[in-house]
């Protein structure tokens, strides 16, 4: 793909926050590819794939600023600051992060620092976990005989409990998408229960979606937390719950050995 230059400006540093996708490399708007190919310094998480990172200038600067549960290479002021020193120093920045950077990112905080310090910046949209992995899936997130509404949530616990809004999550005809849950999926499930769900209601958690290594496991609210336990899943994984997940089995279509591209 030829390269996109004009927007670029030697004397004048600029971070661009780009959203990766997520995995799949073959999601990246065509911006996001003009950008890294042409980026001084690349500035990527851990959710960033192998094949995304492939669109990268040979010549370019890498920054690998990822974080796992309880381990972050930079904490998010250092990345910070980190974004604003580059700039300042004259060079064209891209912020690479998993899925869409302004959906459980923290692009904002990162753009509210950036914005302080006076130095340009430019967002570049990606397609969010939440779409992406459960389109791979062939789970559709609305469908009019099961769900009329979807709700995008982080599974984040504190000290080992769960403080998410249970009554909004245990409504009637919606899909709820949990990120970064896994770890708190046993609660996640026993609360949902106790706040009025059916034990019954379908669940999906994927792992890896969009890539290659993708896996979905399926079950229900009483017994997803053993069925994940003996899939052996890791993070990075999104889960999936309503009676949409039901249609996983019919729609799904993703078969990475067997995929090919139109040329």
């Amino acid at each position: 793909m030829k390269a996109d230059v004009k927007n670029f400006k030697p004397d004048s540093g600029r971070v661009y926050l780009v959203g990766a996708g997520p995995g799949d490399p073959e999601l990246l708007t065509l911006r996001a590819v003009r950008l890294l190919q042409q980026a001084d310094v690349i500035v990527y998480d851990n959710l960033v794939s192998d094949g995304v990172l492939a669109f990268v200038s040979p010549s370019a600067e890498r920054i690998y600023a990822g974080k796992r549960r309880n381990e972050h290479t930079l904490r998010q002021e250092q990345i910070n600051t980190l974004l604003v020193k580059l700039a300042s120093q004259g060079k064209q920045v891209v912020r690479l992060k998993g899925g869409d950077p302004f959906i459980f990112g923290r692009g904002g905080e990162e753009l509210q620092a950036l914005a302080a310090s006076g130095v340009a910046f430019e967002v570049v949209p990606g397609v969010t976990a939440a779409s992406g992995v459960s389109s791979y899936a062939g789970i559709p997130l609305t469908h009019r005989d099961h769900a009329q509404c979807c709700l995008f949530v982080t599974g984040h616990l504190k000290d080992g409990t769960a403080d998410l809004d249970w009554p909004s999550l245990v409504r009637l005809n919606q899909t709820v998408v949990i990120y970064m849950g896994l770890g708190g999926l046993p609660e996640i499930c026993k609360q949902m229960v106790a706040h009025g769900s059916s034990p019954e209601l379908p669940i999906a958690v994927v792992q890896d979606g969009s890539q290659p290594t993708q896996k979905v496991v399926t079950g229900t609210l009483a017994d997803m937390a053993e069925r994940v336990a003996q899939a052996g899943l890791k993070s990075p994984c999104l889960t999936i719950i309503g009676e949409v997940v039901k249609l996983h089995r019919e729609l799904a279509w993703f078969e990475p050995a067997t995929r090919t591209v139109p040329v």
